[in-house]
């Protein structure tokens, strides 16, 4: 049996966003080797005259957009009173239940603009129980409130 036959490059998973019933976001788990050429993709090497050495920047704008697009697949159930939870917004006379539609924009501005949905985002990214298969555990805690005892 061959290791790399075995292997997949990446897998996709409906995950629940926790504490915003009925949200559930389609995430794509990303290889090392994939990781390392997006990063690579957004890294640029200058010049630098006071050293005069080479530097590298990443480009963080382009990391978010090109991470987004590589890892949310979709949502469905995100509502407009969920996503004030997550951001500041303005709905106006809207029906707070009507729901975001899942767009690439829509995914980097949220992932750009919300660091609980970023933070959560990363956490089930990067934890391989939520690709395997078999028994699933529960998505991590949500992030941002701290509750403290007393």
């Amino acid at each position: 049996m061959d290791l790399k036959q075995l292997m997949v490059d990446t897998k996709a998973v409906w995950v629940d966003f926790p504490g915003l019933e009925g949200f559930k976001v389609e995430v794509a788990n990303l290889a090392r080797k994939e990781l390392t050429a997006l990063r690579k993709k957004c890294t640029t090497t200058k010049f630098d005259r006071k050293t005069r050495q080479a530097v590298e920047e990443v480009d963080e704008e382009k990391f978010v957009t090109e991470f987004t697009k590589s890892v949310v697949k979709n949502w469905k159930g995100l509502t407009l009173e969920h996503l004030e939870t997550l951001l500041l917004i303005d709905i106006g006379t809207q029906d707070p239940t009507s729901e975001l539609e899942f767009t690439e924009d829509n995914a980097h501005t949220l992932v750009s603009s919300s660091a609980e949905f970023d933070n959560w985002l990363n956490e089930v990214v990067f934890d391989l129980d939520n690709f395997r298969t078999g028994a699933k555990k529960p998505a991590p805690k949500k992030a941002g409130k701290v509750l403290q005892e007393q």
